[in-house]
């Protein structure tokens, strides 16, 4: 079993029309889940404002806030260190690449998480290029994309992805081959998603024990947290 489990991609929070656990720790506990980056269910669903206030509040060093950030006139953005800020462009209605969010990221200089059905290949490579230091997380990228996912990262080196939905057989191994386990990370973004397969396909992946450490705590996107 690792040593330090860090779940890059969880919700705390309700969440509406479902009766799911508003507090993650029991179920981290549960899981051997040591420590979680989570955004607030308000600011997905209701209040971006509202939500990121309620993150902030948080004082768990269990619990990294990941506040999203919301590319709109009057919208504050994170006065705090946070380890990255999400971006919705298909929920918030917003352009991934226009200039108020590419201004935002550039000053923020934080790695950026955004679902790939939130977006497309186009809009990352295209982001990528207006902003060729910035970190990209790729969450819920699914298994059936692979090849696309394959391409972003050809094309993106400073592109990691959330392993969770990767879940068709040795994709994560197939991943890892051709791109390092450095660049992968262990999200299984709970509680809307389950974190129970994500966490028996971390224990049981063929790698080398050194790569499912690394890709367990985070890989080296989030390497200063251990």
């Amino acid at each position: 079993m690792p040593e330090l489990v860090m779940d890059v991609h969880r919700l705390v929070g309700p969440v509406p029309f479902d009766d799911l656990p508003q507090d993650p720790r029991p179920e981290m506990d549960r899981l051997g889940i040591h420590r979680a980056c989570v955004t607030h269910t308000l600011s997905l669903y209701s209040d971006v404002r509202a939500g990121n206030e309620a993150l902030l509040a948080l004082r768990d060093p269990r619990l990294l806030p990941v506040p999203v950030l919301l590319p709109a006139a009057g919208e504050p953005v994170p006065d705090r260190d946070v380890p990255m800020v999400r971006l919705c462009p298909a929920r918030h209605r917003f352009e991934l690449t226009g200039p108020t969010a590419v201004r935002l990221l550039a000053e923020l200089g934080v790695t950026a998480a955004v679902e790939l059905d939130e977006t497309s290949p186009k809009e990352l490579l295209a982001l990528a290029r207006m902003l060729p230091g910035q970190r990209l997380l790729l969450l819920n990228p699914g298994y059936r994309r692979l090849r696309a996912v394959a391409e972003l990262m050809a094309e993106i080196p400073n592109l990691w992805v959330e392993i969770g939905t990767v879940n068709t057989q040795r994709g994560v191994e197939w991943l890892a081959g051709r791109f390092g386990a450095e660049r992968l990370v262990f999200g299984t973004g709970a509680p809307v998603l389950d974190d129970c397969g994500p966490r028996f396909l971390l224990d049981h992946l063929e790698l080398p024990q050194a790569d499912i450490d690394l890709i367990a705590a985070g890989g080296s996107l989030l390497g200063s947290t251990r």
